[in-house]
């Protein structure tokens, strides 16, 4: 079986999604965060020191963040949809005042709800 790759449209979609989520997730809009990532026992989340297993653990996770997401400047962004329906994004990153820098993976499907992170990886750089 073959996919396309980067289909002019679906990939406009996909980017115009990422830039939802990563407006959310600067602006700490938690609602948003949760309904960008597919409410599915299925779905996953790894983050800087722990593991997420499902919808519900997620958002459980993010509503016990503090208020506030540390400001951050994208360096480099590759997404990628293969065919209509799947799309991965992937970001090189660095917190303001931190000469770290640091990654994440998501891996987006569209859903009947539209598109929706399936499963996420975020880890810091040495």
């Amino acid at each position: 079986m073959t996919h396309e790759i980067n289909i002019p449209e679906v990939l406009a979609e996909v980017q115009a999604v990422f830039a939802r989520y990563e407006a959310a997730l600067v602006g700490n809009d938690r609602a948003t965060l949760d309904e960008l990532f597919w409410n599915s026992p299925h779905t996953l989340r790894y983050g800087f020191s722990e593991n997420h297993y499902g919808h519900a653990d997620i958002a459980a996770f993010r509503a016990s963040l503090p208020l506030q997401s540390p400001p951050r400047e994208l360096l480099r962004t590759v997404i990628t949809t293969y065919g209509r329906d799947f799309a991965t994004a992937n970001v090189e990153f660095r917190r303001e005042g931190s000469r770290q820098t640091g990654r994440q993976s998501q891996t987006w499907m569209r859903t009947a709800e539209g598109w929706r992170v399936v499963a996420a990886h975020v880890s810091l750089l040495g």
